[in-house]
């Protein structure tokens, strides 16, 4: 049995359904020796996946960055979301899937014959952020970025945003803001907003940050709500003096950040431009 996780829990390996205590990969498969695979997770309200396209255009251009096999095509995805989600009680959850290249020889090269993708998918409980942490706001510490230069691809190999994310809570804050050559790049597994005399900004969507879900979803909300956007490098100058900090993920959904190292982030409190994305995300949600 794995500890906190109920045995009957289903989960999806390689062509069966199991109990997570029954699934089992090989010592031998790339994700576990290189962590050499890409992972998507997918936020279900009351049943409804949340912006499933993007997740799977964001999946398929990770296995093409990887030049990993692709297992199903866009109906055997849907597919198989839509089995484990019956497989569950679970209304609003995560649906995690991950694909490695295999089990192979252990060799830093590719596989030089065709080996089959380890394909697993699971379905998590999951709670969105409560009301009073949505009015309360974040904490955050800024520190450098030191993780690999393809953070595009969304890979299982995530010792980088791992040690990122224990600084954070050794300095028992919620998240980091990451910085690479005085530049913002994004959190521990978060893209960072600034807002700026009323304009929302965004780093641009390059190989240094992960283009989260929500970063177009965030570029719809603020045109919907009269906001300008740009996405531009963002020094860390203005990230200190920003009249609002906001992170995004598939679980934290839209979060105020009020307080980096120790100061407040304008006045402190959730700003304006915050509470406009965040009541429209709420209206996409309730949509589904």
């Amino acid at each position: 049995m794995i500890p906190g996780v109920p045995g009957e829990s289903q989960v999806y390996l390689n062509g069966e359904f199991l109990r997570v205590d029954e699934a089992k990969v090989s010592v031998l498969d790339r994700g576990f020796i290189f962590g050499d695979g890409i992972y998507e997770v997918v936020p279900v309200y009351q049943g409804n996946a949340f912006r499933m396209a993007e997740h799977l255009n964001r999946l398929d251009r990770s296995l093409a960055a990887l030049r990993i096999a692709q297992p199903f095509d866009r109906a055997g995805w849907i597919d198989l979301i839509q089995q484990l989600l019956a497989r569950t009680k679970l209304e609003t959850c995560i649906v995690y899937l991950q694909v490695t290249r295999g089990v192979a020889k252990r060799d830093h090269q590719f596989p030089s014959t065709p080996v089959a993708p380890t394909v697993f998918g699971m379905i998590s409980a999951w709670a969105p952020p409560p009301a009073a942490q949505r009015e309360r706001g974040l904490s955050a510490i800024s520190i450098p970025d030191e993780r690999w230069l393809h953070c595009e691809i969304k890979s299982v190999s995530l010792l980088g945003n791992v040690l990122a994310k224990q600084q954070a809570v050794d300095a028992q804050v919620d998240e980091v803001v990451q910085f690479r050559d005085g530049y913002l790049t994004e959190g521990s597994s978060t893209n960072i907003w600034v807002v700026s005399g009323g304009k929302l900004l965004a780093p641009p969507k390059n190989n240094l940050i992960l283009e989260g879900i929500r970063y177009g979803l965030m570029g719809e909300l603020a045109a919907e709500a009269g906001i300008p956007f740009e996405s531009r490098p963002i020094s860390r100058e203005e990230v200190e003096q920003a009249d609002e900090l906001m992170l995004s993920s598939a679980t934290k959904e839209v979060l105020a950040i009020v307080s980096l190292d120790g100061k407040p982030v304008g006045t402190g409190k959730p700003g304006p431009v915050f509470a406009q994305l965040r009541a429209g995300y709420d209206a996409r949600i309730a949509a589904l």
